[in-house]
């Protein structure tokens, strides 16, 4: 599924306040949860996403917006994958873990080392696999890369530079900005993105917390965000994160993963599963621990689960449990 965790976007909000922007109009108008922003715990559509880093650029006419979001990230925004990855013994071990547990941080992003035909080089490449056609992705794309660069300055020293960067689309500025901000020679219009790397570099040592990787490890590797979702989960994960927005329809689920709501229905079909009963639990669920806490009234609860009318939530609670909300609290 075309989803990225929340952090990817982080510190948007900062630099397009600082660039003179409205960051909240420009969430709102790429149906993005102001909030969600910044998150690990959320996932977002990644290609909204990247539509909103375009629309920001050509707003704030900011071309190079993408490359100066870099600047306030780093490997923290990968999450648990950043923390194995910045413990492992080596850079090259770092970056194959990238590639065992992207999916962790994107089910819709592949990395990987691949062999140069100089044996000193080697070549490290990513792609976004988006639905054709996909959106404009450029600004996403470089976001992609000043980030990588700023995990290989964090393994390497600040002063590191690769041996070239490949972007897979014309340049946004002039080139000397490219070699400036990246350190190296540009190359565009390549088939993927990446860096050219030096395979001795790959191979220094990094510090190593042996605890701190191993805990990342077995947390990685014990739990389902491993593995890219299923369709039901990741509906269920953005029904509840929207539930108390209202926008919970079927075309509105499909717009913030970035598929045709047909297509949305026919991938639930082949879970066994449908986008009504999803919803329906997924309220269900809430509507259960929310009433365990007594300082929730119903009134917030009915706006918690996107109900406009307090009479709604009492007739599901009947449906659910047999028993109106009120008396479901007190039992």
């Amino acid at each position: 599924m075309a989803v990225i965790r929340g952090t990817a976007l982080t510190n948007f909000d900062r630099l397009v306040t600082e660039l003179g922007g409205d960051p909240r109009a420009l969430a709102a108008a790429a149906r993005i949860p102001f909030d969600d922003i910044g998150r690990h715990d959320r996932f977002i559509s990644l290609p909204n996403g990247a539509r909103m880093l375009e629309d920001a650029a050509v707003g704030l006419q900011t071309p190079d917006l993408g490359r100066r979001l870099a600047r306030y990230q780093g490997i923290e925004i990968l999450g648990p994958v950043g923390l194995a990855g910045r413990n492992a013994d080596t850079v090259a071990d770092a970056f194959l873990l990238f590639e065992k547990f992207m999916a962790a941080y994107s089910p819709s992003i592949t990395v990987r080392i691949i062999p140069h035909i100089d044996p000193e080089l080697c070549r490290f490449e990513f792609e976004y696999r988006l639905d054709r056609p996909p959106p404009p992705q450029a600004q996403a794309i470089e976001l992609s890369l000043g980030v990588t660069l700023q995990v290989l300055r964090s393994f390497l020293g600040s002063a590191y530079r690769p041996v070239a960067v490949h972007l897979p689309h014309p340049a946004r500025t002039p080139a000397d900005d490219y070699q400036s901000y990246f350190g190296c020679p540009p190359i565009f219009s390549e088939s993927v993105g990446g860096f050219t790397l030096r395979a001795a570099d790959l191979r220094r040592r990094l510090p190593t917390d042996r605890l701190a990787h191993q805990t990342a490890l077995d947390y990685l590797a014990g739990t389902a965000d491993a593995h890219p979702p299923t369709t039901s989960q990741l509906v269920r994960t953005l029904v509840r994160q929207l539930l108390p927005t209202g926008a919970v329809g079927l075309a509105d689920i499909a717009r913030s993963i970035g598929v045709h709501p047909k297509t949305l229905q026919r991938r639930l079909a082949a879970e066994n599963a449908t986008f009504a009963e999803l919803v329906d639990q997924t309220r269900r669920d809430a509507a259960e621990r929310l009433l365990l806490d007594a300082d929730i009234s119903l009134s917030q609860l009915c706006r918690q689960l996107g109900y406009a009318e307090q009479s709604v939530l009492s007739r599901s609670c009947r449906r659910w449990f047999g028993v109106p909300p009120s008396a479901l609290r007190k039992r």
